[in-house]
């Protein structure tokens, strides 16, 4: 697979490359130069295939070339051995739970694909990297889980000092061994300017053997495709044109959706559905492109003011804003919205939904509300109790939370205080 750079596409490269180098020297992103095709025959199957076995076939399309077929389905089954439920949530609208993995988030999807085939070109050139990742909760927890022990991998995450769950900061700074938390004095914008910065510093790249397992890597939005393909085969018994409601930060989850539509995955519609970060809601509907500072919410994880992955969205659409605006539609909700559908859809249809599901949900429902013969599915893409301070104040009741995530708030946190500036970073690293 050959990829290019959003800012260059005569800068090229091949998966193994983009893999480690996380971002092209422009600052860019990389994308593929071709988007595969996959049969109407694999469409036809989805119904009866394992997620493991979709994965095979969707990431097969895409590395057949740089990964040995057994290799690429061990890693498959390995990385996807954990349920993901559709869920009838009410009439029209399912939720996709995307929670069920090792630290209950969708980011386990990248982190674990992404660690394993990092492993196997490792093992075979014996050399040694270091993982520099930006947080806003989840992405964390999953890498550091992903690459907990990994041989030739040493991991560091920066994460927003007092802007993520209590739980979730647990999950960082509690794995120890080859994982280290870098907790920043600012926002999770300043933690991604900070990486970015690093990255671009060649020297400094080169000598740390820097790589990077945010959305901005590619590794992350090939396996985050995979779902879209397992939620259609699940609801392709009802018969009806299927709407994909994404609640969205970073945007790297929309962007591996657009992906699958890409691939040919019949989804009739997107809705990019964010808190009051709601910069590409407003693209949508203007035109105009304006990152600002970002604001907190309860629905932290989406708390983004500069999204990286609004560069691969525009190219998938050769930057083409009524290309874009026909296939997504973007709605945005603030806190009072939020809590208010966490209660009553708790109380009428007895599913308990976290902030970021609150706002799919919310957005799903706006945009179905005159769509009587269409069906929808949200991404529930945390465990509600990862966020279980704000669904206890906000429903009257605490969700119940995993023994093994339990078990994480009784350890001892174990972090790096630094400040929001590049050259901390860089001394650190040094």
């Amino acid at each position: 697979m050959k990829l290019y750079s959003t800012k260059n596409n005569q800068h090229q490269v091949n998966f193994e490359q983009a893999l480690f180098k996380g971002l092209p020297p422009d600052n860019g992103l990389y994308m593929p130069s071709e988007i595969p095709q996959l049969p109407a025959t694999f469409f036809a199957q989805l119904p009866e295939l394992t997620l493991p076995q979709i994965a095979f076939e969707v990431s097969k399309a895409f590395l057949a070339d740089e990964i040995p077929e057994q290799v690429l389905e061990e890693i498959c089954n390995d990385a996807f051995n954990f349920d993901v439920p559709v869920v009838k949530v009410e009439e029209q609208i399912h939720a996709l739970e995307l929670f069920h993995g090792p630290t209950y988030a969708f980011k386990d999807f990248g982190a674990r694909f992404m660690a394993r085939a990092m492993g196997y070109f490792l093992k075979k050139s014996g050399e040694q990297i270091h993982i520099l990742v930006a947080t806003s909760g989840d992405t964390g927890s999953a890498v550091a889980h992903g690459f907990l022990g990994v041989e030739n991998i040493k991991v560091s995450i920066l994460y927003p000092s007092g802007k993520v769950s209590p739980l979730q900061e647990k999950q960082l700074t509690t794995a120890g061994q080859n994982i280290t938390a870098l907790e920043v004095e600012g926002t999770f914008d300043d933690c991604q300017r900070m990486v970015k910065a690093a990255f671009l510093d060649q020297e400094l790249s080169e000598k740390c053997g820097l790589s990077s397992a945010n959305s901005i890597n590619i590794a992350r939005l090939i396996p985050q495709s995979l779902y879209y393909f397992w939620a259609y085969g699940q609801l392709q018994k009802e018969g009806k044109p299927l709407n994909v409601c994404v609640p969205s930060g970073n945007f790297g989850n929309l962007t591996g959706g657009l992906f699958a539509q890409k691939m040919g995955l019949p989804i009739k519609h997107f809705i990019a559905a964010t808190n009051l970060n709601d910069i590409v809601p407003q693209y949508l509907k203007s035109g105009n492109y304006q990152p600002r500072p970002s604001i907190a919410t309860i629905s932290n994880a989406m708390d983004v003011g500069a999204p990286s992955n609004f560069q691969r969205m525009e190219a998938l659409f050769n930057k083409d804003w009524k290309a874009m605006t026909s296939a997504v539609s973007g709605y945005a909700f603030d806190d009072d919205a939020t809590r208010q559908a966490m209660v009553e859809v708790l109380k009428h249809q007895k599913y308990q939904l976290d902030p970021h599901g609150a706002v799919g949900y919310l957005a799903l429902a706006d945009y179905l509300s005159d769509r009587p013969d269409e069906i929808g599915v949200f991404l529930e893409t945390a465990h509600p109790a990862k966020f279980h301070e704000v669904v206890t104040a906000t429903v009257g009741k605490q969700p119940e939370i995993p023994t093994p995530l339990l078990q994480i708030l009784d350890k001892e946190k174990h972090s790096l205080k630094i400040p929001a500036e590049t050259e901390a970073l860089k001394k650190y690293l040094q």
